[in-house]
């Protein structure tokens, strides 16, 4: 026997998963994870995720469950759960900011937020796995979402409507934006030396790299990186031990099995050219400066949403790695090539100098319905 769980597969900037009401779900947080886990199809020894909804990669391999908001100031929750492919581990530590642009079109569908017949409706969003208010300005249409449109969004195939993401106070709740108090710290990373780190909370805890500390030229695509194991594994020795120091991991070993989701990685340099992924040329002239990022242990086909979030704020904010070293003064807008193309994000910011806050970063996405009704778990499995 199978049991049908009502669920909505959607696409949210450069990523996609599969988006649930918490009403549908079992209410126990382990035999939720555990059907969660079944419809995505991990853990796959081969890898594939064939026997699911995933399609194999950190971008595809996500689930998304929503809830009507308890807070006053918020129209939904939102829980975003970052399954692991080859493991039976779902990390519920971080948010996703593209499957964020998709929140609102979905509350909207399942009708948890009223709409008017044309405009823009703005869906205030209780992100729960960061525990931060997020503002979506969802273009609306003859009643319904605004699905299709002339945006395009460098690392999604076809043009949609555009939808605009408030990230507001994307830092600490107590104004503490650096988990350690620096806007540089320096890591000693066992066969790589000391380097140094930008280590954030903003959007997700990451840790930013310049790319010539790790050996890369911050031009490299997803072919340049993915199958080269030891370069991974540098990268992956660098981002647990920037958690261990973050205080948010208790061991490297545990950082690495456990927290595969958050913090994330990336690695940046001054503008160069270089060829995209889809073979069109990014010229100098056009960016601030090169970014990637890794995302489950591989590098991401474009850039994460929180992972630009992270970036503008650092950007925006004097002495990081970012603002003092690649772009050598604070901005608060920034446009910068990733291996798909090009992205521009913007910091709105309080104060100077060492004062500075960063009140919000905004951003534009898509998203779209991919098709809706139920999927099915085999009983026996969960």
């Amino acid at each position: 026997m199978q049991r049908a769980i009502r669920a909505m597969y959607m696409r949210g900037g450069t990523s996609k998963g599969v988006f649930f009401l918490k009403e549908d779900l079992p209410s126990d947080p382990q035999k939720r994870d555990a059907l969660l886990m079944r419809v995505i199809g991990s853990p796959d020894p081969y890898g594939q995720q064939i026997d699911g909804m995933g399609a194999a990669t950190s971008s595809t391999s996500k689930v998304v469950i929503i809830s009507p908001s308890s807070r006053p100031d918020c129209d939904v929750d939102y829980l975003f759960g970052q399954v692991a492919i080859d493991r039976p581990v779902i990390d519920w530590s971080g948010n996703c900011g593209n499957l964020t642009a998709a929140v609102g079109p979905f509350s909207i569908h399942r009708g948890l937020v009223k709409v008017p017949e044309n405009g823009t409706v703005t869906v205030r969003i209780w992100q729960a796995n960061i525990q931060k208010k997020i503002l979506a300005h969802i273009p609306v249409e003859n009643g319904q979402v605004k699905e299709t449109g002339d945006f395009t969004l460098d690392g999604v195939a076809f043009p949609a409507a555009e939808i605009v993401i408030e990230f507001l106070d994307p830092g600490e709740d107590d104004g503490g934006i650096f988990p350690t108090g620096n806007p540089i710290d320096i890591l000693d990373i066992p066969g790589l030396g000391s380097i140094e780190a930008t280590m954030i909370n903003a959007g997700n805890p990451a840790v930013f790299v310049t790319a010539e500390s790790v050996g890369l030229t911050g031009k490299e695509l997803q072919k340049n990186v993915n199958q080269d194991a030891a370069l991974l594994a540098r990268l992956e020795s660098v981002r647990a031990h920037a958690a261990v120091k973050m205080g948010i991991g208790t061991s490297v070993e545990d950082v690495s099995q456990n927290r595969l989701h958050t913090p994330k990685i990336a690695f940046f340099a001054k503008p160069e050219d270089y060829v995209a992924s889809d073979g069109k040329q990014v010229k100098a002239d056009q960016i601030d400066m090169l970014a990637r990022i890794v995302s489950m242990g591989k590098l991401h086909h474009a850039m994460t949403g929180t992972g630009a979030v992270g970036i503008a704020a650092a950007a925006a904010i004097p002495g990081t790695l970012i603002s003092s070293r690649i772009l050598s003064n604070p901005k608060n807008d920034i446009t910068f090539g990733h291996p798909s193309g090009l992205l521009r994000i913007g910091a709105k910011v309080q104060g100077s100098g060492e004062q500075t806050k960063v009140e919000a970063v905004v951003v534009s996405r898509s998203a779209r319905r991919l098709m809706e009704g139920v999927v099915y778990v085999p009983e026996s499995q969960i």
